[in-house]
């Protein structure tokens, strides 16, 4: 006797708000697993020639893409974003949403605007979950990513299948919000950790302290890890694209991070020293300027003594 076949994957009808570098990915993976998906169309969008071809359909607006949909995934900036898209009074997409659809946050957001979109949602007839992303675009097209989800544990298995089309490592960290704690808690360990060899890192070029030497030294002890890694080719060849992270994210992060220590009355005297760091890097690059040139604003500026 023949063992029964697999079950097929049940295909979803899935919509997506924010086809950036990192929604990109998630849009392909999404269409190479079988999904139906929908799109809004955005100037920020990265070209949609392929996913076009491939079937995607896109909206002009949130409400008439909510309308067509059974998820919708949120890959926009922040809670500004978030909240705009889901509750502008023309054209939000809580204004199309279909009964017992799902609304996936994937952005980085507050976690107070998070728990109160979460409400609004519910009171809309839809159920929501956050599922912060961690790793970066090149990631996000392997679907590779790392998810932290903040949900109701039945949601969260019924979407699991879903996020597994563009996820690697997928973790409940609680209930609703607790997604979006645990995403800034990462960002700021990690621009954190950043800044810290940044800063050390300008203070050796100043002293002349050959780069190859630091990066050995700090990668055979203390300092080794994914901070280094990614810092090493600008360290080394003044190549910022092993962290393909802009200045003015990195500050928006940070200050939702400061925001979140202040909601919950948490210390936060180092995250305020770390988001100044940054904000100067703005100041003395641009906002677009990558997260490794930190490096060369600090080294430049230490004369100054700041």
């Amino acid at each position: 006797m023949s063992s029964p076949e697999p079950a097929t994957p049940k295909k979803l009808n899935v919509g997506l708000i924010g086809v950036g570098l990192m929604g990109h990915g998630i849009a392909t993976n999404i269409v190479k697993h079988g999904h139906s998906l929908s799109v809004l169309d955005h100037a920020g969008n990265q070209p949609l020639d392929a996913l076009r071809a491939a079937g995607v359909r896109s909206f002009a607006r949130p409400a008439e893409l909510a309308a067509q949909v059974d998820l919708l995934l949120l890959c926009v900036t922040g809670s500004p974003q978030v909240e705009a898209v889901l509750l502008d009074t023309k054209e939000g997409a809580l204004l199309g949403l279909k009964p017992g659809a799902v609304v996936i946050d994937l952005s980085t957001a507050i976690p107070a605007s998070t728990e109160r979109l979460a409400g609004l949602v519910e009171q809309a007839g839809g159920r929501f979950m956050d599922s912060a992303m961690t790793r970066t675009p090149k990631e996000a097209a392997e679907g590779r990513l790392n998810l932290l989800v903040g949900a109701e544990p039945a949601l969260f298995e019924q979407v699991r299948p879903l996020l597994a089309c563009f996820a690697e490592n997928i973790t409940l960290c609680g209930p609703v919000g607790s997604g979006h704690r645990m995403k800034l808690l990462h960002n700021y360990v990690s621009l954190g950790t950043v800044a810290l060899i940044a800063e050390a890192a300008a203070h050796a070029e100043r002293a002349q302290v050959a780069p190859e030497v630091l990066v050995d030294v700090l990668a055979k002890g203390g300092g080794g890890g994914v901070a280094l890694e990614r810092l090493k080719p600008f360290l080394l060849a003044r190549d910022a694209t092993g962290l393909r992270f802009a200045m003015s994210n990195a500050v928006k992060d940070l200050g939702y991070y400061a925001q979140m220590a202040q909601d919950s009355q948490a210390a936060r005297a180092i995250a305020e020293g770390v988001k100044s760091t940054y904000e100067r890097g703005v100041a003395e690059g641009s906002a677009e300027t990558l997260v490794p040139e930190l490096i060369a604003i600090l080294a430049k500026a230490g004369e100054a003594g700041r």
